[in-house]
């Protein structure tokens, strides 16, 4: 029945009155997004092109920082290519161990529920903790060397002073740290699979490889796509490990790109140098975002 020209200024009067409420339950939220996302957001795009010190004179340089980091910086290429390498080693390895744990606490596994915590704990654990008892596992003093000189008379190399073992000790330590978040989703995804299908595809002779292959995979496909799609924008960022585990080393080996933007920034004072360098990885990301949403089409089945 339609509304009277009388209850009409009514329920207009009562939606200004709501609207207002919204606004003043919301506005906490409002001043915390101006104040620490949107105003620094801005602030980094007008400082990357600036010659900004952190003490000292400051002087607009337009797209000289930006240019200098692409042609003449000594650390930036280097720095970006750790990023890459780390990525390429740890999204792979983390997305293949969550997935085995992800089976191994399956629905018709006893005890799954232990299993879920035990995999689990090194998520919520402070990273800063996880890395210092890495640290000291790997020392050429630490438990590592100490069993295998005490049980099989080897030496083991110097892990964290190697330029080539120290960026692969970095990934395994992040994929021991990180890969019990996705073991939650594809454990999930694994739960939510119909029983019909599946059984339709026993019947049709599917065992083993082929039905992980051919049907298991295809339909946890969306979740594989949203585990490696926040994977990999996290490992682009990776910061703490390399920080702790080697300060970067041995010389550069191990310097990822956020690290050096943080250098750059707080050891050298270059705060416009490192706002570019940040934008420069903000555009890469969304490179690596935009070309695996473009790609998924390919892969991942989303159901009709």
């Amino acid at each position: 029945m339609p509304s009277s020209p009388a209850q009409r200024p009514r329920r207009s009067k009562l939606a200004k009155i709501e609207s207002r409420q919204a606004l003043v339950f919301a506005s906490p939220a409002l001043v915390g997004l101006a104040l620490f996302t949107i105003i620094p957001v801005v602030l980094s795009i007008v400082m990357s092109l600036y010659d900004w010190p952190a003490f000292g004179q400051r002087s607009f340089v337009g797209l000289e920082n930006y240019k200098y980091l692409v042609t003449e910086s000594p650390d930036f290429w280097p720095a970006l290519r750790n990023s890459v390498i780390f990525t390429v080693l740890y999204v792979p390895a983390n997305i293949i161990v969550s997935l085995t744990m992800a089976f191994i606490v399956g629905p018709r596994i006893k005890g799954r529920n232990a299993f879920r915590v035990l995999f689990f704990i090194p998520v919520v654990t402070p990273m800063v903790a996880n890395v210092l008892v890495w640290k000291m596992l790997l020392q050429p003093q630490g438990l590592f060397n100490g069993i295998a000189q005490g049980w099989f008379g080897i030496e083991l190399p110097s892990f964290l002073a190697d330029k080539y073992w120290a960026m692969i000790m970095i990934v395994v330590m992040s994929v021991w740290q990180g890969a019990g978040y996705n073991m939650l989703i594809f454990s999930a995804a694994l739960e939510q699979l119909p029983d019909s299908v599946m059984e339709a595809a026993r019947i049709d002779g599917a065992t083993g490889m082929t039905m992980l292959f051919k049907v298991i995979l295809p339909m946890i496909s969306p979740s594989i796509f949203f585990a490696a799609v926040m994977t990999i924008i996290s490992s682009l960022q990776v910061f703490v490990q390399p920080q702790m585990l080697t300060g970067g080393g041995p010389g550069n080996a191990t310097l990822p790109l956020v690290m050096f933007i943080y250098n750059t920034g707080f050891k050298f004072h270059q705060l416009g140098m490192a706002a570019a360098a940040a934008w420069i990885l903000f555009a890469l990301v969304i490179l690596v975002t935009a070309f695996q949403f473009k790609a998924q089409k390919r892969w991942v089945h989303y159901e009709s």
